[in-house]
């Protein structure tokens, strides 16, 4: 008899609103995310809007503050609080601030992030606005694995979305967030497959 497929167990790091934090909670608790739980929702911001949803959602929620610290001092808070909980997976959701050497090595192709372009295009702040001001026919979404450079590590799924004539910031940044709540389950979904495969080839 087969053992019982492992639970992953995700951290999501936010420092808003939590849209896409949301899609993940939502698609791992109605099994479209299979065998996962997101286990606890970190924010760098007390006033992140994002909490109180994942709180709705039974899901436990940190705060740790950056305000006063070096990048190293706070990465290495968040780190110690993933491993108490035995974190497979971390998941940035609109997290604000970049990783620092020592998160990254801490979890080394665990890392996944979403980002509002089809990178390598238009990496950074105001992706959409940088699509608009390019005169580009598509835009979209992409989500990739987090290493030390700026949106930079390797590609694991994209989803275009048109650009039209009309498009303003608001209403393209509005029609890529709908498709980044479908790729990024179906993403963390597919890298957690890969895990299983290979855990179980070497086991």
């Amino acid at each position: 008899m087969s053992s019982p497929a492992k639970t992953f167990r995700l951290a999501i790091l936010i420092s808003g609103r939590g849209s896409n934090m949301a899609a993940l909670i939502e698609a791992a608790q109605c099994g479209r995310i299979p065998h996962s739980e997101v286990s606890v929702v970190i924010s760098d911001q007390r006033s992140a809007v994002g909490l109180i949803k994942a709180r709705e959602s039974g899901i436990e929620t940190l705060v740790i503050d950056r305000h006063g610290r070096s990048r190293d001092e706070h990465d290495r808070e968040i780190v110690a609080a993933l491993r108490e909980r035995q974190i497979d997976l971390v998941c940035l959701a609109g997290y604000m601030r970049i990783l620092s050497r020592y998160f990254i090595g801490a979890y080394p192709g665990k890392i996944l992030n979403i980002h509002p372009s089809l990178l390598p295009s238009f990496a950074g702040l105001d992706a959409q606005k940088q699509a608009l001001d390019h005169r580009v026919k598509i835009a979209g979404c992409t989500v990739h694995f987090v290493d030390e450079t700026l949106d930079g590590g390797p590609i694991i799924a994209q989803r275009v979305v048109p650009v039209r004539e009309s498009d303003t910031v608001e209403a393209l940044s509005a029609r890529i967030l709908e498709q980044e709540h479908e790729l990024y389950p179906e993403a963390v979904a597919a890298v957690l497959a890969r895990t299983e495969i290979s855990q179980a080839a070497n086991s």
